[in-house]
Formats: structure tokens, C-alpha cells, sequence
């Protein structure tokens, strides 16, 4: 692993402090792109309250020069702004964990007598400084021609249908939706089971898909386990909150059908061998294939609820209701964007590695990479 990446902080903390290493020197990071992408985390239909309160910026406290990276670990803090209306209440303490929620299990895992202190680090909050190192990795990507982006597929039972356009057209008619999905007439429908939500104090999730284009033949290895490729990237996006469901591809749908219906049949083209599905999603033995990487991503709802949902409180031993905290309704959207962070991430590791080099000069003079290899004909016995 050439790159990592560390968050410190709580959700209703002071701020959220993000370390980077491993990212090469003399690559232009500027911040108005990193806040572009904090932005869009917090953009969507059925976001909550909070959502108008933060106004997230990064402030970069180190490994930045002039607007280049020098090669040492990058600081941001990102301040929480809620901070300071939470030093103005008082914060009772929490016994009766919320069903969904790690209040329970991280009280129990570390003994904690107050189970707040446990839901303000496993909060979703922690997903701004994600994006943020997510922006960075993105920032290296695009200097090889390597874009990321995304869009939802589903919220709820509200289903999209995808046009056969290029990547771009459709991130760019996600962009253009309040529920970052570019279907025009699901967009209309999910923000209609999202007021459903809002109405009867409930929640919802969804699907959504990351694609990257412009990867070359060979990232990833499939010599040890931790090294595939495949498994980087599901266990990156499956870290996210409230992501319960990964798979590269259509793997899923693969899994119902036959082998001679699945398999991307290898053709002769002119420049070399061509393929004219990409089933596979993008990889094959945990490497690159050159084709769109297609990772796709299953929210649960959200769990807390304006109804209550049934729990019981520590303190007494008794079945007791829940109290409702400030929530989102839908978050789908957002959680793409979290979903591109954490991909770009894995594949600018693993570009990185196959490139090696101490700085951005070093990487370029080893790319492009070689195309798939000439092999001399065999002999006829």
C-alpha cells in the first residue's frame, strides 16, 4: 500500500482533522476543488437540517506549498460549525441504544458509560474527511487521464433507467438532479418517496454506481489476496456508513445466468485485442481490464427515525422507545459521492504502485503504461 489515509474527530467535535501519506510530490492540489467535492457530499434530496448549518472548507495545515504537495503527509481540518450550538445545550447522557446504530456495540466493545460517546465517532459525519482524501487521490488520477464519478440508480422502489450515453453525459445529468440520478422521470419519483418518508417518519435507501474510465491493462495483482484489486474496492466502499452490499460489475445478475452469457468473449481489433461487453465490471483476476470499472453499492435507510423504533435502556432494564436526533431522510445521493472518494482512493494507490516514484515527474515519465504484449507464433511441430 503506497498511500493511507487517517480521520480523527467527532461528529459534533470541534472539527474533523484528515492525514495523507504517500502522495507524490509537486502534484497541484487546489482547495477550491477539494471544497467543490465537500459540497456535493452535502448536497441531495432528503438531507437533514444539519446540512444548512455546516459549510464545509478544507483548512490545509501541512503537506501543501504554492499549491503543490511536497511529498510529506497532507493535513486538513475541516471545522464542524454545529460545534458551537452544542456547547450551548445540555448533552444528557445516552443509555438506550438506537437499533442501526453502533451505540450499542461500541459501548459494550469499550466500555463506555455514556453511549454518545460511541455515536459521535461512528457517525457518518466522518465521511466528510473521506471525501477530502478522496479529492487528493482524484487530483493524482486526472493527471493520467483517470476520471470517477457516479450517479443513483435507486431509492427505495423508485428504479432508474439508465440511457446508453458515454460516462460523461450521464455524470453531468447527475449532476443536474437533486437526487444525482440521471433519469429525469426517476428523479421525480424518488424525491416522491423521499416527501413519503419525510411524511411518515420513516427512511430510505438505495443504489448507486461508481465508474471510472480512462484505467489502463494491469492494476491490481492477483498473486496475494490483499492485493487484488477487486477486494481493495469492496472493502473500501463497503466501510462507508449504512453501505451493506457491494459487487463489481453486474455480479449479482451474473450470478442467475450461464457462463457463455457472462464472460466478455475476447476480439480481434485493430490496435489489439477488444471486447464488446464489460460484464465483468472493469476487472478480471483482481486486475484492471482497461475496460469502465463499475462498482455498485447498497444503502441501507438511514436508522434513526422520527418514529420510534423499540430499544432498551441500559440504565433500567426496560423496553423503552427511542428518542429521535436529528436525521437525514435519504442519503443515497450523498453516499455516492463518499462511494467515488473511497474508489478514486484504491485506484490512485494502486496506479501509484504500479508506477512507483517519489513525485508527479517521476510518475508521468512512466506513463503510459505498455499495451497487452506481442507474443511471437508458436511453433508448428
Amino acid at each position: 500500500m503506497m498511500h493511507r489515509f487517517l480521520t480523527g474527530g467527532e461528529s459534533h467535535g470541534p472539527a474533523l482533522t484528515l492525514i495523507i501519506e504517500g502522495i507524490p510530490a509537486s502534484l497541484p492540489l487546489p482547495t477550491d476543488a477539494i471544497n467543490a467535492d465537500l459540497v456535493r457530499r452535502q448536497g441531495g434530496y432528503g438531507r437533514g437540517g444539519r446540512m444548512r448549518i455546516e459549510k464545509d472548507a478544507v483548512e490545509v495545515t501541512g503537506g501543501v506549498q504554492d499549491g503543490l504537495t511536497t511529498g510529506g503527509p497532507i493535513v486538513f481540518r475541516i471545522e464542524n460549525r454545529d460545534y458551537a450550538n452544542q456547547q450551548k445545550r445540555a448533552q444528557p447522557r445516552i443509555t438506550a441504544p438506537r437499533p442501526g446504530h453502533a451505540d450499542l456495540v461500541g459501548a459494550t466493545k469499550y466500555g463506555l458509560p455514556d453511549m454518545r460517546i460511541a455515536l459521535e465517532r461512528s457517525s457518518a459525519r466522518e465521511t466528510a474527511a473521506r471525501v477530502a482524501a478522496g479529492a487528493v487521490a482524484r487530483a493524482l488520477l486526472a493527471q493520467f487521464g483517470i476520471q470517477v464519478g457516479s450517479y443513483v440508480e435507486s431509492v427505495g422502489d423508485a428504479q432508474a433507467t439508465i440511457p446508453d450515453v458515454d460516462y460523461a453525459a450521464l455524470q453531468a445529468a447527475a449532476e443536474a438532479s437533486e437526487m444525482r440520478c440521471p433519469d429525469p422521470a426517476a428523479t421525480v419519483e424518488m424525491k416522491a418517496r423521499v416527501d413519503h418518508a419525510r411524511r411518515t417518519g420513516n427512511t430510505l435507501g438505495g443504489i448507486f454506481l461508481v465508474w471510472a474510465t480512462g484505467l489502463p491493462v494491469g492494476l491490481g495483482s492477483y498473486v496475494h489476496y490483499d492485493r487484488r484489486l477487486d477486494g481493495q474496492l469492496a472493502g473500501a466502499v463497503m466501510s462507508i456508513q449504512a453501505i451493506k452490499g457491494v459487487e463489481i460489475g453486474s455480479a449479482f445478475a451474473n450470478a442467475l445466468r450461464e457462463g457463455r452469457d457472462v464472460h466478455d468473449q475476447i476480439y480481434a481489433g485493430a490496435a489489439g485485442p477488444v471486447r464488446h461487453t464489460n460484464r465483468s465490471g472493469g476487472l478480471e483476476g483482481g486486475v484492471t481490464t482497461g475496460e469502465p470499472l463499475l462498482v455498485r453499492a447498497a444503502m441501507k435507510p438511514i436508522s434513526t427515525t422520527i418514529n420510534p423504533l423499540t430499544t432498551v435502556d441500559m440504565a433500567t432494564g426496560q423496553e423503552t422507545p427511542t428518542t429521535y436526533q436529528r436525521s437525514d431522510f435519504c442519503a443515497v445521493p450523498a453516499a455516492a459521492v463518499v462511494g467515488e472518494a473511497m474508489v478514486a482512493w484504491v485506484l490512485a494507490d494502486a496506479l501509484h504502485a504500479k508506477l512507483g516514484g517519489d513525485s508527479l515527474a517521476e510518475m508521468l515519465a512512466r506513463w503510459p503504461l505498455p499495451r497487452i504484449p506481442h507474443f511471437d507464433p508458436l511453433p508448428v511441430e
